[in-house]
């Protein structure tokens, strides 16, 4: 009588850390064309999401994903003003809306847009700046001319995939990062 032996099969799928990400990713969640790359690299690194939404958003239920809700108020910057306060120094997060990607930078959170792009101190200032003197140019009477305007282009794979390196690099360099010594017991 001839024995089979089962192979196990390995899972191409990385394992699940343990322990949970030191750093949670907050996401601007309305209009995030990239939901679905922010619950994979979440469910890599073990982090908690927060999507902070003025509408109700179906949320996957899938083993080592943790995504909490935040519903907000309907009302200009809301969601905003909530993730301001929350976000601490390593966090991610992610938006496409410059005054608060400044205000996350500046309480030394990283920051990413949709599109991959990771927003610092000179280059948040910059682009604030680049839109103000655009809108500037805008309000101005030319005679009857149109400025041309537009919003972004589509999302295309090319994004999807310079969003996904940049959202996997800084949460390796959150993970990294040196954080403060919890306080001894007394």
């Amino acid at each position: 009588m001839s024995r089979h032996r089962k192979t196990l099969k390995r899972s191409k799928r990385p394992a699940i850390p343990l322990k949970r990400a030191p750093f949670d990713i907050y996401v601007d969640a309305d209009a995030c064309p990239v939901k679905k790359e922010i619950y994979r690299v979440a469910t890599r690194y073990r982090s908690r999401v927060y999507l902070v939404s003025n509408q109700s958003l179906r949320v996957p239920q899938q083993p080592g994903l943790d995504v909490k809700l935040i519903l907000v108020e309907s009302g200009a910057d809301v969601a905003d003003q909530w993730i301001a306060e929350q976000i601490k120094a390593y966090d991610i997060c992610v938006t496409a809306d410059l005054p608060l990607a400044a205000r996350c930078v500046d309480a030394q959170a990283y920051v990413l847009s949709p599109r991959g792009r990771e927003w610092s101190a000179d280059t948040v200032s910059a682009a604030l700046a680049r839109r103000d003197l655009m809108t500037s140019l805008r309000e101005q009477d030319w005679g009857g001319l149109e400025l041309p305007t537009g919003g972004p282009p589509p999302m295309t794979d090319r994004d999807r995939s310079s969003f996904l390196n940049t959202i996997d690099r800084l949460a390796q360099r959150s993970r990294r990062a040196p954080r403060p010594e919890p306080p001894a017991p007394s």
